[in-house]
């Protein structure tokens, strides 16, 4: 225990945050007084650093180098400016924050250090979504951007997405990129924080978030009728002005808001964890739209760059999953291609994109997992991953939005509404036309991380032979060079075409499993039924897997 008090005292000495400081000593404290949970934390805070996973940092809120602070954050500044100064005589970069607990102060202090080194640093106006930072990339044309954001996880956290600009086109970072910075950020740290030069910073205008709001109010086509009525929820989060303003300019009436989760909140208090695909997320907006008689419930995540479609079923609310949206989105954007360029999709995501593609002559795209790769993708229409991700407007964001992605949704389900349809409606047409897709997914999360791989070995040395009465006719490693080496997956193939694919998630402490099926049989109803039930069936034989 000594050793660990030594290198969390001389930490705490050059800690720059009273707050974080203070906890940490009190952490200590109680630590030497004893205390396991304390022991195991500082332990856990100081095992190393905290690594560049998903586009950069994100972890829990902390002192230690383990954790999201002021140190890392000014840390991971220094590394990523040294990086940016390597590529270019003059770089600059924009840097956007949200609501959660930290994420202005972690902004600022990034663009003091970017200016001090020698970047030129632009702060976004206040705190706005993830989508608005990717876009002002592209608009302001700089070398970077950083968003302060954790997006969906636990409102302990918090992270540092990092985009680059130019040739990249405002898109998430990739290796060998990733890994460069990763080594800067350790040089960096080896001095202390206290020293490094601060500079002065701009604060970009209002017209960078105008622009924002023109681009993305120009992809909707508000109905003569005034389209369905809405119920819509930000969950705390920042995306409710920006969805207001979007609205209004492309002329679309007002959204019922839930009440409770209007405004950002930090402790995100309505909710387990600030992301619409767990249960429970979403009751206050079932509630309210089933009061206000809605024709739909929209959600954004808490940095507004996931969708959430519900619609009512059965006099309550089924939540569309990613890959019914995915489709319909899919779909939409493939109407209008007119045959040219491609739809990308996810490896894990639904494989009925494909299908979509070819019917409309054009290129289907498989991405290794994360939008950093699907917004990539060369000739880009449309892309999507099932975790409620959707890039519909490559031209102006080159990541997930999940605003711009609800004006086209909503411009889709008004269509179908002044048609006397539906979004769920249309899904059984398409269920008609290409095919039931339906998918299905099992997670486990994990409180001690060495469960993840641990699982993940135990599925490579001992294969399932079947699964839910199907063999399993092909076990593929993903990670394998003969299967192109796309990351830490697992793929088992069915005897009945049925796909069931295992990896560890990338934000989350958790190993999921996406399981895919189709049906061509009877009826658009007989068909979803028929595939929805292989996933169920599916989903009930892999859960003793995980253990």
């Amino acid at each position: 225990m000594s050793s660990a008090a030594e290198v969390a005292r001389a930490w705490a000495a050059a800690d720059v945050d009273p707050e974080t400081r203070a906890e940490l000593e009190a952490t200590i404290a109680a630590a030497e007084a004893g205390d396991e949970l304390a022991v195991a934390e500082l332990a856990d805070a100081f095992r190393g650093r905290l690594q560049f996973g998903t586009a950069g940092l994100r972890g829990a809120i902390g002192a230690g180098p383990n954790r999201m602070n002021r140190v890392t954050v000014q840390q991971a500044s220094a590394g990523l400016a040294a990086f940016l100064l390597a590529r270019e005589p003059h770089p600059s970069i924009v840097i956007g924050w949200d609501g959660r607990r930290g994420s202005e102060v972690f902004a600022h202090d990034a663009a003091e250090v970017f200016a001090g080194a020698g970047v030129r640093a632009i702060l976004l106006p206040r705190l706005l979504p993830t989508p608005v930072t990717a876009f002002a990339v592209r608009h302001l044309g700089t070398s970077a951007g950083v968003m302060v954001t954790a997006s969906h996880n636990p409102p302990g956290d918090n992270g540092y997405k990092v985009y680059l600009g130019g040739d990249d086109e405002g898109s998430q970072i990739v290796p060998p990129v990733d890994g460069e910075i990763a080594a800067l950020i350790e040089r960096a740290a080896s001095t202390p924080v206290a020293e490094y030069p601060r500079g002065q910073v701009e604060t970009a205008g209002e017209g960078v978030w105008d622009a924002y709001v023109a681009a993305t109010a120009s992809l909707g086509q508000p109905t003569h009728e005034g389209g369905p009525r809405v119920v819509y929820t930000p969950m705390h989060g920042v995306g409710l002005e920006t969805v207001e303003a979007v609205l209004a300019a492309a002329g679309f009436p007002p959204f019922v808001v839930v009440p409770e989760q209007a405004q950002p909140d930090a402790a995100f208090p309505t909710v387990d964890f600030p992301n619409p695909e767990e249960p429970g997320a979403l009751d206050l907006a079932f509630a309210l739209a089933s009061a206000e008689d809605a024709d739909l419930v929209l959600a954004n995540d808490p940095d507004a760059d996931r969708l959430a479609v519900a619609v009512p079923e059965d006099g309550g609310w089924r939540m569309l999953t990613g890959n019914e949206v995915g489709l319909l989105l899919g779909w939409d954007a493939a109407r209008s291609a007119r045959g040219r360029g491609a739809l990308a999709a996810s490896v894990v995501s639904s494989p009925g994109l494909g299908a979509i593609a070819e019917a409309h002559g054009l290129e289907f795209v498989q991405t290794l997992t994360g939008f950093k790769w699907v917004s990539r993708v060369p000739d880009l229409v449309y892309g999507y991953e099932e975790a409620l991700g959707y890039l519909v407007n490559p031209g102006t964001v080159r990541d997930k939005d999940g605003i711009s992605a609800l004006v086209r949704v909503l411009t889709l389900a008004g269509e179908l509404h002044e048609r006397g349809s539906s979004l769920a409606e249309e899904l059984l047409a398409l269920a008609g036309e290409f095919g039931a897709f339906a998918s299905g997914q099992v997670s486990v999360r994990v409180t001690d991380l060495a469960r993840i791989p641990a699982i993940m070995a135990a599925l490579r040395a001992e294969p399932p032979a079947a699964l839910a009465g199907l063999a399993v006719t092909a076990a593929d490693d993903l990670s394998l060079p003969e299967h192109g080496s796309i990351g830490d997956i697992l793929r088992f193939s069915l005897a009945d075409g049925t796909r069931v694919m295992v990896r560890p998630s990338g934000t989350e402490p958790k190993v999921k499993v996406y399981i895919d099926a189709v049906s061509h049989e009877g009826s658009p109803a007989q068909r979803v039924r028929a595939a929805q039930e292989k996933v169920d069936a599916i989903a009930e034989a892999v859960r003793p897997l995980l253990g």
